[in-house]
């Protein structure tokens, strides 16, 4: 299959450890050797929040603050890169046109590892783009959520999680669920409404145990699953 995994920077940067990276990091090639052709996107994590709370107390300036954190999922994507050896290839931080270049280029051929591009855009869109551009079988994002909820079930204990659901039920949620920083940032909409376009199946699972995105390309995962 042609998979994009948006890794979560929440799990990448959890532990800054060698282990820590090297765990994620062998499931991916555990994929590769299976016969999947892979893009692997990685978020900020705990580094993003860091250097743009600091950034915060100089300016207000949200390209700026955006800028810090696309930077830090290069950080991300670059460290992890490593890992993954001979078998890896960065798509190093441009703009995004750029990015779907290259993707073109060299797809197919290693993992390919990439963070954010574009100020104003997530990494989120940026997995949701790659997919589009590859014709993705299937878009995995591990966070340290176990699935899609009715509403945020760190904030709202009766929130109900939700094992199946269409593209429309999903951008419903997201509609519900303002996608601001510290908030509900499960996915955000125009990644939401790329997937729907796509009619991408796509499947949200807790990446803190990462068997688990092996589990969601086999079908036996714990997560939620949204497909038309």
């Amino acid at each position: 299959m042609k998979i994009v995994i948006s890794i979560g920077g929440s799990l990448l940067t959890k532990e800054l450890t060698i282990d820590n990276f090297k765990k994620y990091a062998d499931i991916i090639l555990k994929l590769k050797k299976q016969g999947h052709e892979l893009i692997v996107i990685c978020g900020g994590g705990k580094t993003c929040r860091t250097y743009r709370d600091i950034a915060k107390g100089f300016t207000k300036n949200p390209d700026l603050l955006d800028f810090i954190g696309i930077m830090t999922t290069h950080l991300n994507a670059s460290t992890f890169v490593t890992a993954l050896d001979s078998h890896g290839h960065l798509v190093k931080w441009t703009g995004l046109e750029e990015a779907k270049k290259e993707i073109k280029v060299h797809f197919g051929e290693k993992i390919l590892v990439g963070g954010g591009y574009d100020t104003g855009s997530s990494s989120d869109y940026d997995a949701a783009v790659f997919a589009e551009i590859i014709k993705a079988d299937l878009l995995i994002n591990a966070s340290n959520i176990d699935g899609v909820y009715t509403s945020d079930p760190k904030k709202y204990p009766n929130a109900k999680k939700l094992p199946k659901l269409t593209h429309e039920e999903f951008e419903k949620i997201i509609l519900q669920n303002p996608q601001t920083p510290g908030e509900y940032r499960l996915f955000d909409l125009p990644a939401t409404q790329l997937i729907k376009k796509m009619k991408l199946k796509t499947i949200f699972i807790n990446g803190n145990d990462p068997e688990e995105i092996l589990r969601a390309v086999e079908g036996n995962h714990n997560g939620s699953v949204i497909e038309s």
